[in-house]
């Protein structure tokens, strides 16, 4: 109780709260953009759903992971050698979370062009299967994203209240941009392919820093934000070229 008034005077944990706040709700980012794809091959009715289940399940993987943190930094010790350098179990973590990224993405790309698309791995089955499918693949997803943020956090401050208060706000915003961006995605094809694109850079970093390679995060975050202004000017003059077509065929 102490150690909380203590912090609630404290300017530099309010300054540590903040970055921690903007840092989860960038990496918040490329969970919705992975969700969104996901909720959006869901029946409409079941969507919503299943992207508040699987935010709220995150919420509380996210926490239960902060009761351990002290676990968590032990995940950046090599536990064995490949090509000359120490790989860790959250490097491990972060290959295995890069891969399947990749994997993801690249089925859904092949899914959207193919014209004939199969039922993929995580589609069949029932609803209730497909459902469940889903919110396990928010969950896994979110297990990599966690211990990394996790990690980077306790560089940042060691005050565990700091990190859950942080963890909250951010996966609030989520829950609040999560049915927006969803819909937002699911009117916009193009935006879709983008995403994809997104999440292939997101799980090929995850994979470069898993073998010792750091990507400055703020590279991958710009070149994203760039894409999605082109794309944005992209639907404006397709909006307004639909536009000039239906005002000259209302003339006709």
């Amino acid at each position: 109780m102490e150690v909380s008034l203590l912090l609630l005077t404290d300017s530099s944990a309010w300054a540590a709260l903040a970055a921690l706040i903007a840092m989860e709700v960038i990496l918040g980012i490329d969970n919705l953009i992975f969700i969104s794809i996901l909720t959006n091959k869901l029946p409409e009715a079941q969507r919503a759903k299943a992207r508040r289940i699987g935010i709220g399940l995150a919420l509380l993987l996210r926490l239960g992971l902060l009761s351990t943190v002290a676990l968590i930094i032990q995940l950046t010790d090599p536990v064995f050698s490949l090509m000359g350098k120490g790989i860790s179990w959250r490097d491990v973590i972060l290959i295995a979370g890069g891969l399947f990224l990749v994997w993801k993405a690249t089925k859904e790309i092949h899914h959207n062009v193919d014209p004939d698309p199969t039922p993929g791995l995580f589609e069949q089955g029932g609803a209730s299967t497909a459902m469940g499918a889903t919110v396990v693949q928010i969950l896994l997803l979110d297990l990599v994203f966690s211990i990394d943020s996790i990690v980077t956090a306790v560089g940042m401050t060691p005050h565990v209240p700091i990190m859950i208060v942080a963890v909250v706000v951010a996966v609030s915003v989520m829950l609040l941009a999560a049915d927006p961006l969803s819909k937002f995605i699911g009117k916009n094809p193009t935006i879709v392919m983008l995403a994809l694109g997104f999440l292939l850079l997101i799980g090929t970093t995850l994979i470069a820093e898993g073998f010792g390679v750091h990507v400055p995060k703020g590279y991958i975050y710009a070149a994203m934000a760039f894409s999605a202004f082109v794309e944005g000017l992209n639907m404006l003059a397709r909006r307004r070229n639909a536009s000039k077509r239906a005002q000259k065929e209302s003339a006709v």
